[in-house]
C-alpha cells in the first residue's frame, strides 16, 4: 500500500504520526506553504510539514493542490490512497481520481453535523455534550462524501477549541488505522450521508473573537472557549485590548441600573454584566502584557471595577 497524506495544523500532524508509527509506508506529505507566525512575523512551518521532516518524507507546499507541478507530483508518488486531515483547501478532480481507492478525509465531526473547517468551534459554541470523528470518502462537496466509519467523542464542560481538537485528533487516529486496512480490502461499503440532516461551519476570522456582552453569561463562556486557542476572545478597556483566556457563569443578581460590559466586584473576582447574568473573569491579559488571574489583574489595574467594557 502507497499512502500519500495532506495535511496541515497540528490535529492532522497527530494523523500522520500515527500512519508512521503504525508502519504504513507514506510515500509523500503534502502540506500548506510556511507562514509568517509570532510576534516577529517569522517564517514557520507547519506541523504536519515539520513532521515530514523530521522524518525524511517527501514533502511539497504548494499554494494550491492543482498546481500543475503538485499534480505531477502526486502522479509520481503513484498513491493507492490519499489520507486527508484539515489540509485547509478543497480538492479539485484532478487530485480525487488519482489514487484508485480514493481520498479518505479524517472530520472532526460526526457528520453531516458540522461540515467545512470550523466544526470543533462550533460544536463548543452550540453548547452540544457529544461529537466526534469521521472517516469519509471524499468527493467534489464540502464534507459531503459517503462515510466509512464514525466515532462518538464526549465534550466536557471546560474543553476549549484546543482541548477538544488534540483528543478528536488522537480518537481519528486511532479510527483511520482500523479503517484502513478494511476499506483497502473492500470490506466496507461507504454509506451516503443525509443531506437533510446537513449543518454548516465557516472559517474563523480574528474579529470573531470579539465578545458582545449583551449576549448571555453561559453564551459568552461557550463563546471564550471556543475561540480558545484561536482566534482568542477579547474586549476592548480604555482603548486597550484585553484578551479573555478563562471565564466563567456566575449565579448572582445584577446590580440595579447596570449595563452589558459594567465590571463589578464579586468575592474579590472581576465580574462583567452579561444580557441575563454576569460573567467572572478568571484569567486575563493586557495587550502587551502577561497573562494573570482576575483577582490579580483587580489589585494591578486601579479604576477596572467600576468601568465599563466593550467594543472598543
Amino acid at each position: 500500500m502507497r499512502v500519500v497524506f495532506m495535511g496541515t495544523p497540528a490535529f492532522a500532524r497527530t494523523i500522520l504520526e500515527a500512519l508512521v508509527t503504525e508502519g504504513y509506508p507514506v510515500v509523500g506529505v503534502v502540506s500548506q506553504p510556511d507562514r509568517p507566525a509570532g510576534r516577529g512575523r517569522r517564517l514557520t512551518a507547519p506541523p504536519v510539514a515539520e513532521l515530514a521532516r523530521e522524518r525524511g518524507i517527501p514533502l511539497i507546499q504548494p499554494e494550491r493542490p492543482q498546481e500543475p507541478a503538485a499534480l505531477e507530483t502526486l502522479r509520481s508518488w503513484a498513491p493507492d490512497v490519499i489520507v486527508v486531515a484539515a489540509y485547509g483547501r478543497i480538492l479539485p478532480p484532478a487530485v480525487l481520481h488519482i489514487p484508485p481507492k480514493g481520498c479518505l478525509n479524517v472530520h472532526a465531526s460526526l457528520l453531516p453535523r458540522y461540515r467545512g473547517p470550523s466544526p470543533v468551534a462550533q460544536a463548543i459554541l452550540d453548547g452540544v455534550r457529544e461529537t466526534g470523528v469521521t472517516i469519509m470518502l471524499m468527493d467534489e462537496g464540502m464534507d459531503t462524501g459517503p462515510v466509512l466509519a464514525q466515532r462518538a467523542v464526549p465534550v466536557h464542560e471546560d474543553d476549549t477549541t484546543g482541548s477538544l481538537m488534540a483528543r478528536l485528533a488522537e480518537e481519528g487516529a486511532r479510527l483511520l488505522i482500523e479503517t484502513l486496512p478494511a476499506w483497502m480490502a473492500g470490506a466496507i461499503d461507504p454509506q451516503p450521508q443525509d443531506a437533510s440532516a446537513a449543518t454548516y461551519t465557516r472559517l474563523m476570522r480574528k474579529e470573531d473573537g470579539l465578545v458582545d456582552w449583551s449576549q448571555p453569561a453561559e453564551r459568552i463562556w461557550r463563546h471564550v472557549r471556543a475561540c480558545t486557542p484561536w482566534p482568542g476572545a477579547y474586549t476592548f478597556w480604555n482603548g486597550q485590548l484585553l484578551r479573555l483566556l478563562e471565564v466563567r457563569p456566575l449565579p448572582a443578581p445584577l446590580p440595579p441600573d447596570s449595563l452589558p460590559g459594567d465590571v463589578m466586584l464579586v468575592d474579590g473576582w472581576p465580574a462583567v454584566v452579561a444580557g441575563d447574568g454576569l460573567v467572572c473573569l478568571r484569567r486575563l491579559q493586557l495587550a502587551g502584557r502577561n497573562p494573570v488571574d482576575g483577582q490579580a489583574f483587580v489589585r494591578g489595574q486601579r479604576g477596572f471595577v467600576g468601568s465599563r467594557l466593550g467594543a472598543s
